[in-house]
């Protein structure tokens, strides 16, 4: 992983966080005040200024209530990991709708295929 990309997944995860604490309904200084961190630090992840730690993933994780794989695969641009999302957004959805977004996304693929 080059440099460049390095910087694009530390702004994507940031961009994860700030998505997450929007979606949770917490205001940076929340997230700040449980961590034990100031405000800034907050942003400073959210912006991609700053690389959060596993440990600092682990306790974001557990105040947005989901999974420290989600603040990481929601955001990549790796195959397997937006596989894994689609699957994530099929879940719970009954067998024809499941078959039409199947057939939809195939539609869209083949006409991004052909250019």
């Amino acid at each position: 992983m080059d440099e460049l990309q390095k910087a694009g997944l530390v702004k994507a995860v940031g961009q994860a966080i700030a998505l997450r604490r929007a979606a949770a309904g917490l205001s940076q200084e929340r997230v700040a005040e449980a961590l034990g961190i100031t405000r800034e630090a907050v942003s400073r992840m959210e912006t991609g200024v700053a690389v959060p730690s596993v440990v600092r993933l682990a306790e974001l994780a557990e105040i947005f209530s989901c999974g420290i794989e989600e603040l990481l695969t929601d955001v990549s641009s790796r195959r397997i990991d937006q596989a894994r999302t689609m699957v994530d957004l099929f879940d719970g959805l009954a067998d024809d709708k499941r078959q039409l977004l199947v057939s939809i996304i195939r539609q869209i693929a083949q006409g991004f295929g052909e250019r």
